[in-house]
């Protein structure tokens, strides 16, 4: 005997269409909860590490070793579409905070990998599982690697962000990351709403894929109803399946298969259009090279006839051989150039002398490299004969300051994007430092001096004043990747004069800068590892964000200068003048100030863990909050500084001077009405694990609201 088909009354059909629109705004706001709760996971497996990694790099106890060459890369790679400014050069950090970084860089990428899979083989991310969304294919599988790379590679981030992306980088936005950021967001959840169609919204990475995305509990349900029985239920849910892959557009796999005349004549067309293209490029590219070989023939035979007339046996009078060398600076081949650089060092005659310089300036900055090969040789000629001041000695000499006169005029004329990229590492452009080994100083004041390399090169004494070393790039703006910058690492700058000179962001790893005058110089973000700034003048320089790790300013004058969140650990600062200086937030661990004027210095927030102050004065400085553990205050003079909120656990105060100099010696207490201000400098801090610390302090701090176990 059959078993009777139930048949669903019209009444009961409508409820259950209204209950799957409540069940479909329900699995909205999950499938939304699923995806933010997955991005969270994502980023905070990221940013954990990366916090713990900050904490252990400002710990003063660790040993420090460079930064990993895998976060160097990720960090230019992300730098460069974002127009980020990227930290070029030497970087180090606490060993524990490279292991950590590379956590942070590499637990966010394995946690996606492993949504992704879960998500193409179970249709459910951890998330989706919780809150009991699924995706599946249209025969209701799990919708597999392929399907899931294209729905969240392509349709869920590389479509909305790269719509974002091109509206933020050709608008007035750019280069504003907070714009970019929101627009982000804003492309991302429109994607993620979907479009209108006939049975409801069904997202773009949706589409793209052919998945679907469900409501678990729903399908469950119906499952159950097929399983008992239910056969009008099942075709039903049969029937509203088909139509909705019916109201569908086909995908392009579908629509190749449907027109496969269609997709014969378009592979056609694209086939001819590239062979065309090749055949047009390969004829262009050939008349290109037989009119290049032509212009070579044409120039090879001017250079000879030009020889001809400037060898000593031609008997061409002086102004045919001034013709002939400004003729041959015109040729501009590298041959003529060549010749042009070694008449330059064999010459004598004063007046031909200047037209070579004249022939060789109208060259221009494609002259610099067989110059540089020039000033190379004679200089090594030059130590070869010896300190002794000889007839030999001085010829050779001269014809070094040809070559660098030549040089330095070359650079003056052109400015800017014409010499970006010319390379003059290893060149000598300045005093060698040995008496009267040359006379040749470099002046190159007000010029745009972006993007040269400098690498090693001396340049002592020479004069930058108002000179840029950073220009804007492409982009026009400042602070992004594209900035275009010179590099000074280790080049020697012993004596010069910077004054006023931009160098913000510029590569100078350990450069010499003794003596060297930066007063109000910008070097702002400047990576000064390892360098060597002893008694160099640097009143209101710009130093924030600077990196001076390992640096010497021993006797450097840092008066006004500012150094807010600069990098100088381990720096040696001793005798350094730092009178009204600029040092908040700044990481000064492992410093050393022995003997240096800090005298009302910013120090607030600063970290000064394990630096050595000893001797130092410190008269009126600022040190509100400041990390102070185990700091070396002997014979410090601290009085008028203000101590509110540091950390002084294991500071060293033997023989510090806390009262002010006006102090009454008989009295060891301090008149809180004479000082007003001064009384609270040490109110509320503890200086219980403070060391050394005499009768004369402890009653200071007592009577002025410090704390220590013995104040009554």
């Amino acid at each position: 005997m059959t078993s009777p088909i139930v048949r669903r009354t019209s009444n009961q059909s409508g409820q259950s269409k209204k209950s799957e629109r409540a069940n479909s705004l329900l699995l909205g706001s999950r499938r939304f909860a699923a995806w933010a709760a997955e991005i969270t996971l994502v980023v905070t497996s990221g940013l954990i590490p990366f916090g713990i990694g900050v904490y252990a790099n400002s710990r003063s106890d660790l040993n420090r070793v460079p930064l990993n060459p895998v976060l160097v890369v990720t960090e230019r790679a992300i730098a460069r579409p974002l127009a980020l400014p990227v930290s070029y050069g030497i970087r180090n950090v606490a060993w524990p905070t490279n292991i950590l970084w590379t956590i942070a860089l590499l637990a966010p990428v394995t946690l996606s990998w492993w949504q992704l899979y879960l998500l193409a083989k179970t249709g459910s991310t951890i998330p989706k599982r919780w809150l009991k969304v699924r995706v599946v294919n249209e025969q209701g599988k799990p919708p597999g690697l392929g399907a899931v790379a294209i729905r969240e590679g392509v349709g869920r981030w590389t479509v909305p962000i790269s719509i974002a992306y091109l509206l933020w980088r050709y608008s007035f936005a750019f280069p504003n990351l907070g714009l970019f950021t929101f627009l982000s967001l804003l492309m991302i959840v429109g994607e993620g709403i979907g479009l209108p169609s006939r049975q409801g919204r069904r997202a773009l990475h949706d589409r793209l894929a052919g998945t679907y995305t469900i409501d678990a509990i729903l399908a469950s349900n119906r499952q159950a109803q097929s399983a008992d029985g239910n056969e009008e239920a099942e075709w039903q849910e049969g029937e509203e399946l088909a139509a909705d892959r019916t109201s569908q557009s086909p995908n392009l796999w579908r629509r190749i298969q449907q027109n496969p005349n269609l997709t014969l004549f378009g592979v056609g067309l694209t086939s001819m259009t590239a062979v065309l293209a090749t055949l047009i490029g390969t004829q262009v590219y050939i008349q290109i090279q037989q009119s290049q070989r032509a212009t070579k023939q044409i120039n090879s035979q001017q250079f000879l006839e030009l020889v001809k007339q400037l060898t000593p046996n031609s008997g061409a009078t002086n102004e045919q051989r001034q013709s002939a060398i400004l003729a041959m600076g015109g040729l501009n081949d590298p041959q003529s150039i060549k010749f042009l650089a070694d008449l330059l060092v064999s010459e004598t005659d004063p007046s031909l002398l200047d037209t070579i310089q004249q022939a060789l300036t109208t060259v221009g900055p494609q002259a610099i490299p067989e110059l540089k090969n020039k000033n190379q040789f004679l200089v090594s000629e030059l130590e070869s004969v010896g300190s002794t001041a000889t007839k030999e000695r001085e010829l050779r000499q001269g014809r070094l300051q040809r070559n660098q006169r030549t040089i330095n005029k070359i650079l003056s004329v052109y400015s800017g994007k014409k010499i970006d990229g010319v390379d003059l590492s290893r060149t000598q452009l300045g005093q060698s430092g040995t008496p009267g080994s040359s006379f040749f100083n470099l002046v190159l004041d007000n010029l745009d001096l972006s993007g040269v390399k400098f690498k090693s090169a001396n340049l002592n004494q020479a004069s930058f004043k108002g000179s840029r070393f950073r220009g804007v790039g492409e982009d026009g703006r400042w602070d992004t990747y594209d900035d275009v910058m010179a590099d000074l690492s280790q080049a020697q700058l012993q004596q010069a004069n910077l004054t006023d000179a931009n160098l913000s962001r510029v590569l100078m790893n350990r450069i010499d800068l003794s003596r060297a005058t930066l007063n109000r110089a910008n070097l702002s973000n400047a990576r000064l590892y390892d360098a060597k700034l002893n008694s160099t003048q640097l009143v209101g320089a710009d130093l924030r964000n600077a990196v001076l790790e390992k640096a010497s300013l021993t006797g450097a004058d840092l008066g006004d200068a500012k150094l807010n969140e600069a990098n100088l650990y381990a720096a040696r600062l001793g005798r350094a003048t730092a009178i009204g200086t600029q040092l908040s937030f700044a990481n000064l661990i492992n410093t050393d100030w022995q003997g240096a004027d800090l005298s009302g210095a910013y120090l607030d927030r600063a970290n000064l863990s394990n630096a050595n102050f000893s001797a130092t004065r410190l008269t009126g400085a600022v040190l509100r909050s400041a990390q102070m553990e185990n700091v070396n205050l002997q014979n410090a003079d601290l009085s008028l500084a203000d101590l509110r909120g540091a950390n002084v656990a294991g500071a060293d105060f033997k023989g510090a001077i806390l009262a002010p100099s006006k102090q009454d010696p008989a009295d060891q207490f301090v008149q809180t009405p004479d000082l007003g201000s001064v009384s609270a400098v040490v109110q509320g801090v503890d200086f219980s694990q403070a060391k050394n610390l005499d009768a004369k302090q402890l009653a200071y701090i007592c009577t002025q609201g410090g704390i220590h176990p013995r104040c009554p």
